[in-house]
């Protein structure tokens, strides 16, 4: 009986080792594992904020309050087609290099698209070619661009928004001249020699004061734009010219320096006339120191440009050239 009792008790222990090292069958009725799959948490993105379409407004300078209402057409265009507008200008007029430069860090910065109001009509060009290669539109708006200058160096397709320069400028010396019906003599203070649109007032004056035999063309010289210049200058002339009666000036800031020179020289006789319907001049039409000037809608074209701009980002076809009409200020409208 003691073996039979040790067999059992060795069995037993047998199957103590299968237990714990898992060597035994399963049961039917023991609980089968399942592989449970965790699902990673939805991760919830918020959408990019689309970039705006991005639009430069290159201007001379916003000393001259001509640039100044420009702007503020441009803005209008802004707000209206929800785009992001940036504004630079140069500090002077004259500031050809600064204009250049500012082109250059735009480029740079890869705005969409570029609307200028350039300075000089051959200096930008480079530049904006460049600008034009890294696939930014540009709009020429106020003063064109060289036609002949653009195309030698490849700067095609640039639409131009202005006015006509030559035109207006023609109708308002033509409104002093056709005062002069004794001989006298006239001067002509141009804008920066070179920029298309000082070339055309200057051109459209002329013709005006050619086409009166009373009229004698005595000096045509630049005060670039500026009222200082403008002062200078006259105050020479009429040391040169005391006998002047009649006198074009090329735009409103240059022709409050002239103003200014006359006054303190005591001319009071000489009809002045001049361009751009700055508020200051206007005032000196009430004033009967300034007999007419042209407002060429200066808002209008910062407006027009950036429009352009769109629509030219969009590959819709642009006309090369459009003009806005002018009108010629005076006495006689001044209010209306």
């Amino acid at each position: 009986m003691k073996s039979g009792f040790q067999d059992i008790q060795k069995g037993a222990a047998w199957l103590f080792l299968l237990a714990v090292f898992g060597l035994l069958p399963a049961c039917d009725n023991a609980p089968t594992s399942k592989e449970v799959t965790t699902a990673a948490p939805t991760q919830t993105t918020t959408p990019a904020k689309e970039k705006k379409t991005s639009v430069a407004l290159v201007m001379k300078t916003l000393t001259n309050p001509f640039f100044v209402e420009m702007e503020k057409g441009a803005r209008r265009a802004e707000k209206e087609f929800d785009i992001t507008l940036v504004v630079k200008t140069a500090a002077q007029e004259t500031s050809i290099r600064q204009q250049i430069a500012i082109v250059d860090d735009l480029v740079r910065e890869k705005v969409d698209a570029i609307v200028i109001a350039p300075g000089d009509s051959v200096e930008l060009i480079p530049v904006l070619k460049k600008a034009q290669d890294a696939g930014i539109k540009v709009i020429n708006i106020d003063n064109q661009l060289d036609p002949v200058f653009s195309k030698k160096n490849s700067l095609l397709d640039v639409p131009f928004i202005s006015v006509d320069n030559e035109s207006s400028a023609y109708q308002s010396a033509k409104y002093i001249a056709d005062k002069i019906t004794q001989p006298s003599k006239a001067l002509l203070m141009e804008g920066i020699r070179g920029a298309m649109n000082a070339e055309q007032r200057k051109n459209g004056a002329a013709k005006a004061f050619s086409e009166n035999p009373n009229i004698q063309l005595a000096e045509m010289d630049s005060a670039n734009w500026k009222i200082d210049e403008g002062k200078i200058l006259m105050q020479a002339w009429l040391k040169k010219h005391p006998d002047v009666r009649l006198i074009f000036v090329a735009n409103d800031m240059m022709a409050l320096g002239v103003i200014s020179a006359l006054k303190e020289a005591g001319s009071s006789e000489v009809l002045v006339a001049s361009y751009d319907a700055l508020d200051q001049a206007k005032q000196a039409i009430r004033d009967g120191k300034l007999q007419a000037t042209v407002d060429q809608l200066p808002a209008e074209q910062g407006y027009m440009g950036v429009k352009y701009a769109l629509k030219a980002l969009k590959g819709e076809a642009l006309p090369a050239i459009t003009l806005i009409d002018t009108l010629l200020v005076t006495a006689d409208n001044i209010d209306n």
